[in-house]
């Protein structure tokens, strides 16, 4: 009786210790996977980074589903399907366990707008932002606060002119860049400014990326530098975004960091202080960390990784909103989602998860 008493004693000391050391708060992971036209979800366990996959997932999808956003209210999720006579934007309502449930009619990115392959989301949630490639243009929906229903807003879509490989909002709301393919002598890629003011976007210029094949966008949290990826050159392009230049918004360029030996970026992502910045590599199949001075913005490479990714060809990038988590979708020959755990730049992996087909985004609820 005496063994069983302090046996009980023990479980429930236990189960005490195990309340007080941890977060109880789930986060959920969300993933677009075009081949099948679906949205892979997953709850991600706060205290060890697991990702298990929730009922109900994979989620139907439209054709092609290429992007994902999340609202900052945490209630609704869009997803950009730019597949054959599909051409739409998908709102999900998010429930409290993280299950999704499309809400219906999908939204149309309208008649002069073709292929929504990007998404990005006004840090206020207030405006969509919908790159197409199949017009050269920005489609932008304002976003009712209580139902998440999309209204484009007038004018739209505005023109970029040239095939935009990506887009990125500023933390403050004020200005969009956009990267694009061709539009610059002597190298084939370009950076497009645009301010924003209430979803209207004007047009502040056009600035070379000073490399090939510029591709994936990060801003550091003060909204005060600008990172492009430049896949085809192995380089990553760094610009000051002006705050009280001519015009506002606009970009000056800083440096251009050789990302040797790494030689295709693809993708970058801060983790949540701006302290590092995580570049995927397709070429090496690797993730490399830069730490970022905070004078002067520019990022070095840190003495830690790169770090092997198990799937190949890392694409895409995910922070866990409290830092703890790195989540990279790999898009090699053995397409799946790997998890990092992140301490102080350094990266370690706890598990990769197979989900059948190359995923081409993801978003983790904050």
């Amino acid at each position: 009786m005496l063994q069983k008493a302090l046996v009980l004693v023990f479980v429930v000391a236990s189960i005490a210790s195990c309340i007080s050391c941890g977060t109880t708060s789930s986060h959920y992971l969300y993933a677009t996977i075009p081949a099948v036209n679906q949205v892979k979800a997953y709850r991600e366990d706060p205290n060890s980074g697991v990702l298990t996959e929730i009922q109900g997932s994979p989620y139907p999808v439209g054709v092609g589903a290429n992007s994902v956003v999340i609202h900052p209210s945490g209630k609704y999720l869009y997803v950009a399907n730019p597949g054959q006579l599909e051409n739409d934007i998908s709102l999900f309502d998010i429930a409290s366990n993280g299950t999704l449930t499309e809400i219906t009619p999908r939204t149309p990115v309208g008649s002069s707008a073709s292929q929504p392959a990007y998404l990005a989301m006004d840090p206020t949630g207030g405006y969509l932002y919908v790159a197409n490639i199949g017009s050269d243009n920005i489609s932008v929906f304002s976003i009712d606060s209580s139902s998440g229903a999309l209204t484009q807003v007038p004018n739209s879509p505005f023109g970029v002119g040239l095939p935009p490989a990506n887009i990125q909002v500023t933390p403050s709301g004020n200005y969009l860049y956009v990267t694009a393919t061709g539009g610059q002598v002597g190298n084939d890629g370009s950076i497009v400014a645009f301010s924003a003011s209430a979803g209207v976007l004007t047009n502040l210029g056009t600035v070379s990326s000073t490399g090939f094949n510029p591709n994936g966008l990060a801003i550091d949290p003060s909204g005060s530098t600008l990172y492009v990826a430049n896949t085809g050159s192995g380089t990553i392009a760094v610009f000051s975004i002006s705050a009280t230049g001519t015009p506002p918004g606009s970009l000056t360029l800083s440096a251009t960091i050789s990302t040797s030996p790494n030689i295709a970026p693809v993708s970058l992502i801060f983790d949540p202080a701006g302290a590092y910045l995580y570049v995927a590599d397709q070429g090496s199949s690797n993730v490399a960390v830069y730490l970022i001075d905070s004078t002067t913005g520019l990022p070095t490479l840190a003495t830690v990784g790169p770090f092997v990714t198990q799937g190949g060809s890392p694409s895409v990038l995910a922070v866990d909103p409290t830092g703890e988590y790195l989540y990279v979708a790999n898009q090699g020959t053995s397409a799946g989602i790997q998890a990092f755990s992140l301490s102080s730049g350094n990266l370690t992996s706890i598990y990769s998860y197979h989900v059948g087909n190359t995923p081409s985004s993801m978003a983790v609820l904050k």
